[in-house]
């Protein structure tokens, strides 16, 4: 018994759609577990659908990158099963995921995965995120990226130019969730399973 898989079905259906969040890390090669979910942005919200063993979910481009300029803005094409697909990039799906980690499949799923990215281009991460500008999501770009300097090439400098967009009180990293660990560079409480994940040489 054959049944299309949910990105093909997806795509069908909203061939101009952009494919995000844990969609995104699945096309994009990088996702740490499978998830029952696929989400995409498109023009006209919709209704989820449910399919077997999976949802369709079909979201507004984000404010900060809904003008018809900006929709496409740090995506990229990926195969899949002969299909050409359009995928946020590892650098939006790294701030996106960090937006709306209930998307990505929580925050651990996030930093497993984005941690095995191939590459991440930092000058255009800094564009996603000055795109946003919003002072959690710039924070916890940054102890991502501390967490994994050696693994994306990132030096000293490009933290410095993070630091002055992070909050100047300490933030919660998921709004509304208690506990966790300070990381004082970023003024950021972050959720204590997380603390244990980066790079070897990380405490």
């Amino acid at each position: 018994r054959f049944f299309p898989e949910s990105f093909l079905i997806a795509v069908a259906i909203r061939p101009e759609g952009v494919f995000s969040h844990h969609s995104a890390l699945e096309l994009l090669g990088a996702a740490h577990s499978t998830w029952g979910q696929c989400t995409l942005y498109v023009h006209r919200r919709r209704r989820p659908l449910a399919l077997e063993g999976a949802t369709l979910r079909f979201l507004d481009h984000p404010n900060a990158l809904r003008s018809d300029r900006d929709k496409y803005f740090s995506t990229r094409m990926v195969e899949r099963r002969g299909r050409m697909l359009r995928s946020t990039g590892p650098e939006r799906t790294l701030v996106e995921g960090f937006r709306q980690p209930g998307l990505v499949g929580g925050l651990e799923e996030l930093v497993r995965s984005a941690g095995g990215f191939p590459t991440l281009d930092l000058e255009l991460l800094m564009e996603v995120l000055r795109r946003y500008d919003v002072r959690n999501l710039w924070a916890s770009a940054g102890w991502f990226l501390e967490r994994f300097r050696l693994t994306f090439h990132v030096d000293e400098s490009h933290l410095r130019r993070i630091e002055p967009h992070t909050p100047k009180s300490p933030h919660y990293m998921v709004r509304r969730r208690q506990g966790g660990t300070l990381s004082p560079r970023w003024n950021l409480i972050v959720p204590r399973e997380l603390s244990r994940l980066g790079e070897p040489d990380e405490p």
